[in-house]
């Protein structure tokens, strides 16, 4: 069973259209606060973001931002969480949070959340690191990318082992649950050998 203290959300910068966003946003928060889990997150107060730092601050938890100096004032930096964390770009804003995070979940969001979970995932691909990689799949949000994942393991593209990578849950208990258990795959290359 993996010992997950600190957990890194991906989420957006806006709220969305549908309020179970919101909603499962602040699910989130509740839940990490309640099980003594830290937040790590991009660190804007804004949108889907905002929303689970805040959570997770007004049930007593502890959050760590970071965030690149250009964005400070675009995703407005949160000021109100235990540790900002300001850096010089988008690369070492990743990599902190690699750094500090002992799993990762996506909730929606949009290019910049598809990106951070995808490379994410990739690293895990790569075995720069062995940690769960979850999409929480609120409403339905991610269909059409879990759909792309199949088809391009149908297609050869990724491997049967590596689309395991990609954890789903429709809710935080779900998600957290399979993270736990996550068993990192053992296969080592990703390319066949008649493919080189």
């Amino acid at each position: 069973m993996n010992s997950m203290k600190r957990i890194c959300v991906f989420c957006g910068s806006n709220s969305g259209d549908d309020p179970v966003y919101l909603e499962a946003a602040e699910e989130v928060g509740e839940f990490l606060a309640a099980n003594g889990i830290e937040l790590v997150f991009g660190g804007g107060r804004v949108g889907l973001m905002g929303k689970v730092a805040d959570t997770v601050m007004a049930k007593g938890g502890r959050v760590i931002g970071v965030i690149p100096a250009a964005l400070d004032k675009k995703e407005i930096a949160h000021r109100g969480i235990t540790e900002l964390r300001i850096v010089d770009s988008m690369h070492e804003r990743k990599a902190m949070m690699a750094e500090l995070a002992d799993g990762f979940i996506a909730m929606p969001g949009g290019f910049g959340t598809f990106e951070e979970f995808c490379e994410i995932v990739t690293w895990g691909q790569l075995g720069i690191h062995k940690k769960p990689c979850a999409l929480l799949n609120v409403n339905g949000f991610y269909n059409d990318l879990i759909g792309l994942f199949d088809y391009s393991t149908k297609q050869s593209f990724i491997r049967s082992e590596h689309r395991d990578l990609v954890i789903v849950g429709d809710n935080i208990e779900n998600v957290f649950d399979l993270m736990k258990y996550y068993e990192p795959p053992t296969i080592e290359k990703w390319i066949d050998k008649e493919s080189t």
